[in-house]
């Protein structure tokens, strides 16, 4: 029995002291250094420049430009950009409405507006975007496969002038990661169940990551925005299937681009991190969480700062904001101590809440009444029709309004940001 008791200590000993050496060498490799040269690299929970500094993201988000979002144009029901296009071509048309998409994508966001976030003092901007953007199915206008280049192209040429990072942002997936209005999907996380659209998203991926594999001003590739929903009766068993395949992305992206850090968000808005638990398949990985509304302290991202130390991997709020000054400059506080970078939620939007506000057409009221009522027959769009000439002018001039020189920079709120807005403004 002593012999038994003995051996049988023996053994613990040495799983013991086995599992410390590995934890040892794990956490040793973790805070190892991985880096192309160039390149921002990762050490450990920390971002690292080319010059080997230590990089903490402090920016924005463009969001609207590229994926419409009702909310954003002063609609409560219209949410989707698939659902806003269909309301413009029920007011104005077909034709008025590819016009003015075409308008809109040129003038919401310009070099201009990437100057004023560099004079900020900002140093990273994340730009999301839709997937059918570099496909042939109709969006926002065009069918252009190459649209997506031609708007990260603009993007990324004039945050090298400006001495900014950029994360590229797959904010709606084919088929859907979401399962609301943010993803432009059908109410349900469908591409969690179609091995067509997940191809599809692979072959996007692989089509972007072999256009910049070599651009050193893309800090990383974030895969996919706020998967999964809390809705839905199956989220456990979505939730599931989310770590293997961000995993054979980054395999598809590693074929042609070995270079940039890729981000991954975590399941229900960003905000759930139980999914994962491989954190060696690739040296270049870091999570993306996203908080709106709670208290402003230390204890309402705990879970992110718990998993981030677990995992060892940075952790960056990609999405933060629409709350009061005061709660923006606490939290803020909060992030910076816990060595969490961040970019606000949005840059450019109707009204306030963001850094730059757009000023919205006297009769804009005649399009979000029109959006708000019933318009689902075509006898409800018949009798419910504003009158369209005043519809138009109202389109129109909100294209000027989004311009940068007609725009109203919101000093508060980028002070709330730990900003400066330029002396100019």
């Amino acid at each position: 029995m002593k012999r038994l008791i003995l051996i049988s200590g023996l053994i613990i000993s040495l799983f013991l002291i086995s599992s410390v050496k590995v934890a040892a060498v794990k956490s040793s490799s973790l805070s190892q250094l991985h880096q192309a040269p160039g390149f921002m690299g990762i050490k450990g929970i920390d971002l690292i420049t080319p010059s080997g500094e230590k990089f903490f993201i402090t920016g924005t988000n463009l969001g609207n430009w590229l994926n419409p979002e009702g909310y954003m144009f002063g609609f409560k029901r219209t949410g989707s950009p698939r659902k806003i296009d269909e309301l413009f071509r029920e007011l104005a048309g077909p034709e008025a409405t590819d016009n003015f998409w075409d308008s809109f994508r040129q003038n919401y966001i310009t070099r201009q507006d990437i100057e004023f976030i560099a004079n900020t003092g900002a140093n990273t901007v994340r730009m999301p975007f839709h997937y059918k953007l570099f496909t042939s199915e109709p969006y926002m206008g065009s069918t252009d496969s190459d649209m997506g280049f031609e708007m990260m192209d603009s993007v990324v040429n004039w945050c090298k002038d400006n001495n900014l990072y950029l994360i590229l942002d797959m904010h709606d997936v084919p088929g859907g990661q979401t399962g609301d209005n943010i993803d432009d999907s059908y109410g349900y996380p469908w591409f969690f169940r179609s091995k067509k659209s997940q191809q599809q998203y692979f072959d996007i991926w692989k089509r972007i990551a072999t256009r910049y594999a070599l651009e050193p001003v893309i800090l990383g590739y974030e895969l996919m925005n706020e998967p999964i929903a809390h809705y839905f009766d199956d989220k456990s068993e979505l939730n599931a299937m989310l770590e293997p395949v961000y995993k054979q992305a980054v395999a598809t992206i590693r074929s042609v681009d070995t270079n940039h850090i890729i981000l991954l968000g975590g399941a229900q808005w960003n905000s759930i991190f139980d999914p994962f638990s491989d954190f060696d398949f690739d040296p270049l990985i870091m999570y993306t969480c996203h908080r709106y509304g709670g208290d402003a302290s230390r204890e309402a991202i705990g879970s992110f700062i718990d998993f981030r130390d677990r995992s060892g991997r940075p952790m960056y709020m990609g999405e933060i904001g629409h709350n009061t000054m005061e709660w923006q400059k606490d939290f803020v506080r909060v992030m910076k101590e816990a060595n969490i970078g961040y970019t606000f939620w949005p840059y450019k939007k109707c009204k306030d809440s963001c850094m730059m506000g757009i000023n919205m057409p006297a009769d804009w009221d005649l399009i979000v009444n029109y959006s708000e009522g019933p318009h689902e027959s075509f006898e409800e769009i018949r009798n419910n029709m504003p009158d369209r000439a005043k519809v138009r002018a109202a389109m129109n001039e909100y294209l000027e309004n989004i311009k940068f020189k007609n725009c109203t920079p919101i000093g508060d709120y980028i002070r709330s940001m730990s900003l400066t807005p330029p002396q100019a403004y």
